[in-house]
């Protein structure tokens, strides 16, 4: 009894030790059953770039080059045209309320000058106040109130030989003359502006709009502009006639001795002149013949949904005529800084992106970018020793959104 006791415990040991390595000898099969399994993929490490979307890096074999670093010198030209100055303008209102008997300006535009009587307006006011003037010289002896009957009339817009020629006669004038009080070319109050200076081409952040932005962003200054209208002669809307209140403006006379020059700026370049900075400029039919002028204003302006700046040349030669289109070109000297062409950039709104080479991919990265100039992107951001893209769009496609590497 005791031999049974003893062997049984050590039946089941054995049996035990056996389960265990048959089980150890099925894993050992099974893993290498799986290493050998054909529909098991093994991913090589140097592949593994191209799991990653398009829009975070790119595989491309394109050139690739570092940024330029140094202070540079640009001379950029810019169109503008000539306008008159609108310093030297003169308005012309009616003193009093009536209606146009008689106008001797035909046409906008017309050359008057000073002293030159333009219309007379038939007031019934002022034929009040000359009846009241004559009364009070026929039945009152006192100065005072004669005096001020007369300033009364002076006032309306008669003058001393006229009010002189009342008392004398005795002859009531039912017209009041008015005078051009300055020389120059008349222009009707309700008819259309002076030349205009054209805005620069492209948006306001310095970039076209659309795909064309992707390949590089604009110039500061619009390369070209449409010719504007110049001054012509239109007949006047006003007509004998009409009535007239009293205050009321009719007519404005520019003069065309002062005239002055309009340049559009890109209000990234606009930044970098101020008052007194001189350049060069011509008429756009005669590049020999160059004239310097310095900046006397510089006036933000914000026209047909784009947001520029119009430096003003005022002009003292009466060799100019309004109208006349003209190419500046203004040095520009911009500090230390990187430099890359316009191609090696993408604009994404107010963001601007180049393609930093990162083994065999490229990566977009943000920078700070500045002014646009002569083919030239300034940028800010340290990227001395970055391998980048010479070309930026052609890594980005029609439909794919940039996702920016931090």
């Amino acid at each position: 009894m005791r031999k049974n006791f003893i062997a049984k415990p050590l039946l089941m040991c054995l049996v035990l030790v056996a389960v265990l390595l048959v089980s150890a000898c099925n894993r050992k099969k099974v893993k290498h059953d799986a290493a050998d399994d054909p529909a098991i993929v093994k991913i090589d490490s140097n592949l593994s770039h191209l799991l990653k979307p398009s829009n975070e890096q790119v595989v491309a074999k394109l050139p690739v080059i570092k940024a330029d670093y140094g202070t540079k010198i640009f001379t950029e030209e810019v169109q503008g045209l000539v306008n008159y100055d609108t310093r030297n303008e003169k308005s012309i209102a009616s003193r009093v309320s009536g209606r146009i008997e008689r106008l001797l300006i035909k046409y906008n535009y017309q050359p008057v000058k000073k002293g030159q009587l333009i219309m007379e307006v038939y007031s019934p006011d002022l034929a009040a106040a000359q009846q009241e003037l004559l009364f009070l010289k026929n039945s009152e002896k006192d100065p005072a109130l004669l005096n001020s009957a007369k300033q009364r009339i002076m006032l309306l817009g008669m003058n001393a030989a006229a009010v002189n020629q009342l008392l004398k006669t005795g002859k009531i004038n039912y017209r009041i003359p008015v005078y051009s009080h300055a020389n120059g070319y008349i222009l009707e109050k309700n008819a259309a502006p002076v030349v205009a200076a054209p805005s620069p081409t492209g948006g306001s952040n310095g970039s076209s709009d659309g795909m064309a932005g992707m390949g590089s962003a604009a110039s500061t200054t619009g390369a070209a502009i449409s010719r504007p209208s110049t001054p012509a002669s239109t007949p006047l809307l006003l007509r004998e006639g009409q009535y007239v209140s009293a205050g009321q403006s009719l007519f404005t006379i520019y003069n065309a001795d002062r005239l002055v020059a309009e340049f559009s700026l890109k209000p990234a370049l606009a930044a970098l002149l101020k008052k007194g900075h001189r350049f060069v400029f011509y008429k756009n039919n005669e590049k020999n013949n160059m004239e310097t002028g310095a900046i006397g204003l510089i006036q933000p302006v914000f026209k047909d949904g784009d947001n520029f700046t119009i430096a003003r040349v005022y002009l003292h030669k009466p060799s100019f005529r309004v109208g006349e289109l003209l190419t500046a070109r203004i040095p520009v000297l911009l500090p230390k800084s990187w430099w890359l062409p316009e191609s090696a950039l993408v604009s994404l709104g107010n963001k601007r992106i180049v393609f930093k080479k990162e083994g065999n991919v490229f990566i977009p990265k943000q920078v700070d970018a500045g002014i646009t100039i002569g083919g030239m992107v300034q940028v800010k951001t340290d990227i001395s020793n970055w391998p980048i893209s010479k070309n930026a769009a052609y890594l980005v496609d029609s439909e794919s959104f940039i996702k920016i590497s931090q």
